[in-house]
């Protein structure tokens, strides 16, 4: 090629790249994309990596992989962008299927490869692919690299697999604060919130600073803990360190305060952050219900859509537990009602009906209770038919309480607890008969009188007859 031809190709690849900076539509990214094909330009990699990043703005990765198939042997970057690009996307099982075309066409992976696609594994808990894709990982030897070391740490720890997350940091020569927070991140996930503090604790001594997501996760493990002196700690280095209390920490260490009962604390925070989305009102709402009472939950609440934060589904929750446990029913039914009605711009759920049954059921408002469940548009749960069952017989409705636990031995037939309530209520009613049918199909399905056993799991089983 001639110098001024090789000028002319520059600016026309100058010019694609500008376009593809600048695409806004499908219609133009599929202009482009013939126009590469036609030039013969979609082997370029600079072009292949902006076509990528244009393709996954617009939301058509599908074509980034059909470039893929027509170049004749991508290089190990455009392999790699596109690995990425999927990952980003969640987009399951592409991001394998680009690793497998790599390995067909004897694409070396490098250590940018694996971190992607253990990335794409960890989101969707593959973890039988994550054990095949570590050998290669072995034998290719990027294992002490630091970064595939993290992702596959975040792998392992996403997959449940703490054990060999656990084993994996303690093999590691060089660990940073990635490395100490997808640990104590996976020991708070598997619910082993003393184990996520212990580690806390030691990436302190390590010298490693933590970082803000080190913070929220160590401040959600203190929160399920009730470990408040390890929170008080925590906040007291970010005074120190004079860290900002953005949205995320703000909120994670009201949750800590109020979840440890500590709720003035709690609103301190809430009053000095600067920025508070709908999280930040919920952890407060919640905490403010369970310390303080209803009244002053509800209070907070008006406070909020005064202040034009939308509620969502959890601060409705939120607030017809808070006025169950109080006994505001009014209240309760007109926040139930406006739901209903379309104010919050969705339909009460669930979890949303359960509380209205608990809030009639508490106020003895048991009949009322009953004939919500019956024309509510969901199947009455667990914990409908406990709180009906708890409530009628507190109030002495015996023939309610009988209907509301059989509905829960229909649930959990395997659930001894509810056989022997459900023989003490016949006794106390005098139907012995009842009672002795009762024992003999506790004695048939071999199950004990553990009176410390509230629930167990489900598993199908015919249900029984009276």
């Amino acid at each position: 090629m001639t110098m001024r031809q090789v000028s002319e190709v520059s600016a026309f690849v100058n010019r694609i790249v500008a376009l593809l900076n600048t695409c806004a539509s499908r219609a133009q990214l599929h202009q482009i994309q013939a126009q590469l094909i036609i030039n013969n330009l979609h082997s370029d990699s600079t072009i292949a990596s902006h076509f990528i990043t244009a393709c996954q703005s617009i939301g058509l990765l599908n074509s980034a992989f059909l470039l893929l198939t027509l170049l004749p042997r991508a290089s190990v970057f455009v392999c790699n962008s596109l690995i990425r690009a999927f990952a980003h996307s969640h987009i399951p099982h592409t991001p394998l299927a680009i690793y497998f075309h790599m390995h067909k066409n004897s694409i070396h992976p490098n250590n940018y490869t694996f971190p992607f696609l253990f990335k794409s594994l960890s989101d969707f808990r593959e973890f039988k692919q994550v054990q095949c894709i570590y050998t290669h990982v072995l034998k290719l030897g990027h294992l002490n690299d630091i970064y595939v070391q993290n992702s596959l740490l975040d792998v392992y720890a996403s997959c449940g697999r703490m054990d060999l997350c656990c084993q994996l940091f303690d093999e590691m020569l060089q660990r940073d604060v990635v490395s100490w927070t997808v640990l104590i991140m996976g020991y708070r996930n598997a619910g082993k919130y003393d184990d996520a503090l212990i580690v806390f604790e030691q990436m302190q001594y390590a010298g490693v600073e933590p970082n803000r997501v080190t913070m929220v996760n160590a401040l959600a493990a203190c929160a399920k803990f009730g470990a408040i002196e390890m929170g008080i700690w925590i906040h007291n280095i970010l005074k120190k360190n004079g860290w900002e209390l953005d949205v995320v920490l703000g909120t994670a260490l009201i949750e800590m305060y109020v979840k440890c009962g500590r709720v003035e604390e709690g609103l301190d925070v809430f009053r000095i952050m600067k920025e508070k989305n709908v999280f930040t009102w919920n952890a407060l709402i919640k905490g403010l219900a369970s310390a303080k009472g209803g009244q002053e939950a509800i209070w907070w609440f008006h406070r909020m859509e005064e202040d034009g934060v939308r509620a969502d589904e959890v601060t409705l929750v939120a607030v017809l537990s808070a006025c169950s446990h109080s006994g505001l029913v009014d209240m309760g039914q007109q926040i139930f009602s406006c739901l209903s009605n379309g104010k919050y711009g969705f339909s009460p759920n669930v979890k949303h009906y359960a509380c209205m049954v608990d809030l009639l059921a508490r106020s003895g408002r048991i009949k009322e209770a009953f004939g919500f469940v019956r024309y509510m548009p969901f199947e009455p749960t667990k914990a409908m038919w406990g709180s009906l069952f708890a409530s009628s017989k507190s109030l002495g409705e015996l023939e309610l309480s009988e209907f509301a636990v059989r509905k829960l031995v229909d649930l959990e037939p395997h659930n001894s607890a509810y056989y022997i309530h459900l023989s003490n209520l016949y006794a106390e009613m005098g139907r012995w008969w009842h009672v002795e049918k009762v024992r003999g199909i506790m004695k048939d399905r071999k199950l004990t009188k553990d009176l410390g056993c509230s629930s167990v799991q489900f598993e199908p089983q015919e249900h029984a007859n009276f």
